[in-house]
């Protein structure tokens, strides 16, 4: 029997959790049953690269040299007819997007070649904190349309799926919840390490590490895990803090850090490809952000046994039950996050173990790939049958 093609979308490997997530589908699906081939366009030189995860895991890959983060008419335009062209040459039966901007040329150019099923996943929603609101308003827009050529929509928490029904993109039978998959193994035996990051940071044993994780971008409200950051050393904290990452707004923070008399106390550490020895050395995981999905180094924290404090926004709260799997706080109140981050460093040893433990049970790459699988194969049968009867 001749395998299933499934083409995988996504608009850039960049550091992040959709880039893993889609490698890691792409290199789990059963080969026996599916054919793969992952499409990604370039990432920007600020935002890290992550393509070696693919190379790794001998993932077939196909870039675009036109499909970019920014909108870029011209480019998007051609980025648009490159993906018809590769469509109709390749001839997938699935067409699985993530991402906005691939979500919305990768389905147009679905719809355009007549690919019977069509899935998207949303890994979060860019309808607050990314646009203006008129801006937000030609999202939302723009995705309601998507929608109708979408056999498919995949959201990765509850909250998600409720979001996307408020802002009426789909209705509820369209929309499936399958939570994110990740290969947790380096991070449940990270402890194993613990030293070697403090050493290279000229740390002893007993130095307490804060760290947080991710680009360095406005949706991820950096200023406010520097606001909470002051707090405890205002508060006699005598430890150090990390950031872990790189982006546009890297200079903007690092002179935030000066001004706040932390340039000391909190080492900018870019991209770190071995997220291991990180964890492995924190005390706390902070989450600040503005708008969130499932945020990918959360669950890699607590499979690692830290205990995280986040914002409570988008998905977080579906993954993190405040003070028995981690700490949540308002969006916005540093005192808050200052205050949780004081109580997990304190009071954090049961919060750990029950964060492990949810994190093997809900994050399983196993669950994950069994649950797409599945979608697939019900839509597919569906797809033709719709075919037949129209």
């Amino acid at each position: 029997m001749d395998r299933i093609r499934v083409m995988w979308i996504i608009a850039r490997l960049n550091i992040g959790g959709p880039a893993s997530h889609v490698v890691d589908l792409a290199a789990g699906l059963n080969p026996e049953r599916y054919e793969t081939l992952l499409v990604t366009g370039k990432q920007e030189a600020t935002e890290g690269d992550m393509s070696y995860l693919a190379a790794d895991a001998g993932v077939p890959v196909h870039t675009l040299q036109h499909l970019r983060r920014e909108i870029r008419p011209w480019s998007d335009l051609i980025a648009q007819i490159d993906l018809i062209r590769l469509m109709r040459s390749w001839k997938p039966q699935i067409v699985h997007t993530h991402t906005f901007k691939a979500g919305a040329l990768g389905r147009l150019a679905a719809w355009c070649v007549r690919i019977p099923v069509v899935v998207h996943t949303f890994h979060g929603h860019t309808f607050q904190g990314y646009w203006s609101t008129f801006g937000s308003k030609i999202a939302v827009l723009l995705e309601r349309l998507l929608a109708r050529v979408t056999t498919g929509i995949v959201t990765i928490s509850e909250r998600l799926k409720r979001d996307l029904l408020h802002y009426e993109i789909s209705a509820a039978d369209e929309i499936h919840i399958i939570p994110l998959g990740l290969n947790l193994q380096p991070f449940l035996e990270c402890g194993k390490r613990r030293g070697e990051l403090r050493a290279v940071l000229g740390l002893n044993a007993n130095d307490q590490l804060i760290g947080i994780v991710g680009r360095l971008v406005p949706i991820k409200n950096y200023h406010l895990f520097l606001e909470a950051a002051l707090r405890l050393v205002k508060n006699g904290f005598s430890g150090r803090f990390i950031i872990v990452g790189d982006g546009e707004l890297s200079e903007q923070l690092l002179q935030a850090a000066i001004e706040k008399g932390l340039r000391d106390r909190v080492h900018f550490m870019g991209w770190q490809r071995d997220l291991g020895r990180i964890y492995a050395d924190l005390d706390v995981l902070v989450n600040s952000s503005l708008n969130e999905g499932t945020p990918v180094a959360a669950i890699e924290a607590m499979a690692a046994g830290v205990p995280v404090v986040a914002t409570a926004v988008g998905g977080v709260p579906d993954m993190i039950k405040d003070r028995v799997t981690g700490y949540l706080v308002p969006s916005g109140d540093s005192g808050a996050m200052a205050a949780a981050i004081e109580n997990a460093l304190e009071n954090g040893a049961e919060v750990r173990a029950a964060a492990q433990r949810e994190a093997q049970v809900r994050y399983s790459l196993e669950d994950l790939l069994v649950r797409i699988a599945a979608l697939y194969e019900l839509l597919l049968p569906e797809a033709w049958n719709q075919k037949v009867t129209t």
